[in-house]
């Protein structure tokens, strides 16, 4: 699967164009935390998401390409680190705080980073609402900032707004890279996950992480919605693109064009936008289902 998620991170960001630890600071030291500022490389999107929500975005300096949102801070001309990221190229930025995502480590990096003496946290990531609580949680506690609790708050607010389907649409994802370079989600992605909390079911259930897309396979699945990163879709030259591929017009999908296509950073990140991802596919499914 590392091979298809660093594809997927890569495509992510066309869009826009832990060593864990645990925190054992005392409220003294907190207090002292909240007072500092930090020169913050993040080398996750989720992560980059999660420190401009809670306020700290002026403090990144430098960032990977999965770091395409919001607009305002990937719009500055902020040091980009990029998916191959080299320990050059993060200490071009001088950083004093790197955080990431234990889902994207380099070994090989990692270890060129603790070699350099940079304060580095790397942070566990679960794809679930839980799991984007957590990650809140823990890049707060890293970097100062006590006030999240709005962003609990929100995620909660938009699962609450989910509509229960009568009979759940199985929903297929497809990763594409153009017509040679399709690949379809199995259980344990973000996309099944985002599909669950979305009132759906996903249409593989029979393997686990990416798979090949074969004609065979397709059609076996025979998903009520196809689901697809906006970048995708332009990457097969369109909708219409969609349906020249091998299998498609023999599922129920393709037979009631019941195509979904979304940001690719909303709906693989699982951070504080996690609920607001899950709201906007539910009601994308009530749409093409009815």
């Amino acid at each position: 699967m590392k091979k298809i998620t660093l594809l997927i991170a890569i495509a992510v960001s066309f869009t826009a164009i832990s060593c864990k630890t645990e925190n054992k600071e005392t409220p003294a030291e907190t207090a002292s935390e909240e007072t500092s500022s930090h020169q913050i490389v993040s080398l996750n999107g989720a992560i980059t998401e999660t420190i401009a929500a809670l306020g700290k975005g002026d403090q990144i300096v430098g960032r990977d390409v999965t770091s395409t949102y919001p607009a305002d801070l990937t719009a500055k001309d902020l040091g980009h680190v990029g998916r191959n990221m080299t320990i050059e190229g993060i200490m071009a930025v001088n950083p004093s705080l790197i955080i990431g995502s234990e889902n994207d480590s380099n070994p090989e990096l990692m270890k060129r980073i603790e070699e350099s003496g940079i304060k580095t946290e790397i942070i566990s990531q679960e794809f679930s609402v839980d799991g984007a609580k957590n990650l809140i949680k823990k890049v707060a506690e890293i970097i100062g900032a006590n006030e999240y609790q709005n962003l609990y708050d929100k995620i909660d607010a938009d699962i609450a707004l989910i509509q229960n389907f009568e009979k759940k649409p199985k929903v297929l994802f497809i990763y594409a890279r153009g017509a040679n370079m399709l690949n379809v989600s199995g259980t344990g992605t973000p996309m099944d996950a985002l599909i669950k909390i979305a009132g759906a079911e996903n249409a593989i259930t029979e393997f686990a992480d990416f798979k090949p897309l074969t004609p065979e396979s397709l059609i076996q699945g025979n998903p009520d919605v196809i689901l697809m990163f906006e970048t995708g879709v332009q990457s097969l030259g369109g909708n219409d693109g969609i349906f020249k591929v091998p299998g498609v017009e023999q599922t129920n999908a393709g037979k009631n064009k019941a195509i979904i296509t979304m940001d690719g950073g909303l709906i693989s990140n699982f951070g504080p936008r996690v609920g607001e991802a899950a709201l906007e596919l539910n009601k994308k499914l009530i749409e093409v289902t009815k």
